[in-house]
């Protein structure tokens, strides 16, 4: 099928999620082992040092339940871009990684912003707005699965709840609607039909032949080979050293 050509299951669908969930849960375990935390590497907007957690601050979490409510949605998101957009997959996620961070340092509070959240709005953004400008089925579909799964993180692109970075998931947000305009990714033509043609005749067409003007149906000569003679074909199959016969 020329679908199986553009969605496929590669290494990458199933390498990349891994990787993502393998480097949170190791920085966390590390902060664990070491009784720290990596919190200053997270994002402190308009300071020259905070600008290194538009690197990091996705690596950085603030306990096991922040960590956990970020792990799945991670996994399967990331593992969602790289089968239906694997071409453009990694431009999307290191552009949209280090733009939505930019974003955070520009808007943020004077705190730090740490957590993939806002790599979790970048992913699910692209892929609900690209799924809808594409409009091809299967994205269309994608899109409406992930309204359906996450429509709920909508909300907390405002200040609604303390202690959250809404800033983070606005800017993760904002730059999924961006790429999602801009990326450009390879997409299956949709399938054309004879009548869509510009060079269609309707005369030419063996269905439409079967029809007269009023729309009824006509049996035609070519449906029926002995329709002139009005006979009906028999046909004797003899089997040998029996002298039976059958008649169809």
């Amino acid at each position: 099928m020329i679908e199986s050509h553009y969605f496929k299951f590669t290494n990458s669908v199933v390498v990349a999620p891994l990787l993502a969930i393998l480097a949170i849960w190791t920085v966390f375990l590390f902060e664990l082992r070491l009784h720290t935390n990596f919190n200053e590497f997270g994002i402190y907007p308009r300071t020259f040092q905070g600008l290194r957690g538009i690197v990091l601050s996705p690596f950085v979490h603030g306990s096991v339940e922040h960590l956990y409510n970020n792990t799945i949605p991670l996994a399967i998101l990331t593992a969602a871009l790289f089968y239906f957009y694997r071409n453009s997959a990694l431009k999307v996620l290191v552009l949209g990684i280090l733009a939505s961070g930019l974003i955070t340092w520009a808007i943020g509070r004077p705190s730090y912003h740490i957590g993939a959240s806002g790599a979790i709005y970048l992913l699910a953004s692209f892929i609900f707005f690209k799924g809808i400008f594409t409009r091809y089925y299967r994205l269309i579909a994608l899109s409406l699965v992930v309204v359906f799964i996450y429509g709920g993180l909508l909300w907390y692109i405002f200040p609604i709840k303390d202690g959250i970075s809404w800033e983070g998931h606005l800017g993760g947000f904002l730059t999924g609607l961006v790429l999602a305009l801009l990326v450009r990714s390879k997409m299956p033509s949709p399938k054309k039909y004879a009548w869509e043609n510009e060079d269609y005749n309707e005369e030419d067409d063996p269905f439409l032949r079967h029809f007269d003007e009023d729309g009824n149906f006509v049996e035609s000569k070519d449906m029926d080979p002995d329709s002139e003679t009005g006979s009906v074909k028999i046909t004797y199959h003899y089997r040998k050293g029996t002298g039976e016969q059958e008649m169809e």
